[in-house]
């Protein structure tokens, strides 16, 4: 973010690189039509970038033979009763009810065959989701990340991606935020202590290296 900035974390031991290990699997959080269309109050403007390379990497991960996990806020019920306090703060999640248009997958990035999918009630794709069981069964050990947006349910996940024993890896051009101050802002944090943000380019030529001969 800034020379001065960079070289005061760089001095206190943060920046260190987690790395590739050999299994890895793709999360991508929330591409669902809340955050992609300007009717929904929830709309990001750079989501139609993100979504792109959301799909790029999709594609890349199954030629890999790796996991494909997508996921979505979702509430059968009213997500006052669902998630009370979240749903105080956000009253935006409404667009996540049963039955709103808002709350499928896009069409221009959405989950196919053999693909996983997550239903979730919070930030994190991991919290009450049973997700960390379902990535380690598979032998996962890197779990590379893009969705929306960058400094909630993207940082959420990475941060419990770590927590679970995974290898965070972050997309940069696959996440997206509602301004660009917190997008980079959470970035710069991420790959400061908590994952390695990375290039799509980086991420599209590591997963063609697993990919079967």
């Amino acid at each position: 973010m800034g020379g001065r900035l960079d070289g005061d974390y760089a001095a206190a031991g943060f920046g260190r690189r987690v790395g590739w290990g050999e299994r890895p699997a793709l999360l991508l959080v929330d591409a669902v039509r809340a955050y992609a269309e300007p009717d929904s109050r929830l709309w990001l403007e750079t989501a139609g970038a993100a979504l792109t390379a959301m799909a790029a990497l999709a594609s890349a991960a199954r030629a890999a033979g790796a996991p494909v996990v997508f996921t979505a806020v979702h509430y059968d019920g009213d997500p006052a009763l669902d998630a009370p306090h979240f749903h105080r703060k956000v009253p935006g999640l409404d667009a996540f009810r049963a039955g709103s248009p808002h709350a499928g997958f896009t069409h221009a990035c959405r989950p196919e065959e053999g693909d996983l999918v997550v239903r979730k009630h919070y930030p994190s794709a991991f919290f009450g989701t049973g997700l960390h069981r379902l990535l380690a069964d598979r032998g996962v050990d890197t779990v590379v990340v893009g969705g929306f947006s960058t400094s909630g349910c993207v940082r959420a996940s990475t941060l419990d991606a770590l927590q679970y024993g995974f290898r965070p890896q972050v997309v940069r051009e696959a996440a997206a935020d509602r301004d660009p101050e917190p997008h980079e802002a959470n970035l710069f944090d991420l790959d400061s202590k908590y994952a390695d943000v990375i290039a799509l380019d980086d991420a599209l030529a590591r997963f063609a290296a697993h990919a079967p001969g």
